[in-house]
């Protein structure tokens, strides 16, 4: 009976490994498909690109600054509240400004384009799919990923960098304003220190993971919504999984290109 059990357990370990293997040895044939079709939509066809960076970056502008702006009042005061005890409250700007500008910034965006913009992606391609259109484009002799996946593909790798910054931006409005309007930190010493600590590599490493992240939403959202199973609950499936990956795979992310650049 053990043995039983145990042949069972194998077969459905096998199984797994198997459909994983497959199932991301066809997501990198996707998004290789993607990166060849890319230049030849974004200088041939540069408005269907414009449209999807206004899709899901100008509509996601409203939650990245709310919650941009609540997170930089976080950080001042749990900066404000643990650097006291040092006689280091002048540094609050400088722990807020790593925290956003290097982690925070980056990896909430990412989350929040993808709970917001990434799941309006997977859902939008699907229902092409359930309702036929998709296939109705190909009997038309028109390619769906040159002509649907890709824009929206290339309008959330180019909106992800630039909500990133501004959800930084912002977040450091919130910790100035907590820092020195509310707990009366001298204005001067909370900028200066920030200035003189934070390097050109810290933006940059901040600006290389909004990229990075901004492909790995934009890429899963829009494989799962391409292969979503032509239903309701199909398409609703493929949405979730999408914020799911996602915020594994950045989070995954994160920690690889933070080691990198250590």
């Amino acid at each position: 009976m053990a043995g039983t059990r145990n042949k069972a357990l194998l077969r459905d370990i096998y199984i797994a490994v198997l459909e994983f293997v497959r199932t991301f040895g066809a997501f990198q044939l996707f998004f290789l498909r993607l990166v060849a079709y890319s230049p030849a939509i974004l200088f041939g066809r540069f408005g269907l690109v414009v449209k999807q960076v206004y899709n899901t970056g100008t509509l996601s502008l409203v939650i990245i600054m709310v919650s941009g702006f609540f997170v930089g009042g976080v950080l001042g005061l749990q900066g404000y509240s643990n650097l006291v005890r040092f006689n280091a409250e002048d540094s609050v700007g400088t722990f807020a400004a790593f925290a956003l500008v290097k982690e925070l910034g980056p990896v909430i965006t990412a989350l929040l384009f993808s709970g917001r913009a990434g799941t309006a992606l997977a859902s939008e391609i699907g229902l092409m799919k359930a309702t036929d259109q998709l296939s109705a484009m190909e009997m038309m002799a028109v390619n769906p990923i040159r002509r649907v996946v890709v824009p929206r593909f290339l309008g959330g790798v180019i909106a992800m960098p630039f909500l990133a910054v501004l959800f930084s931006a912002i977040g450091l409005y919130g910790a100035h304003l907590v820092g020195v309007a509310l707990l009366g930190i001298d204005v001067g010493a909370f900028w200066q220190q920030m200035q003189h600590s934070l390097e050109i590599g810290d933006i940059y490493e901040g600006i290389i993971k909004s990229i990075v992240f901004g492909i790995v939403a934009s890429s899963l959202a829009v494989w799962e919504g391409y292969n979503a199973i032509p239903t309701a609950e199909g398409v609703g499936l493929a949405t979730t999984r999408s914020v799911v990956i996602t915020a594994i795979v950045v989070l995954i992310f994160d920690f690889m290109i933070t080691a990198v650049l250590l």
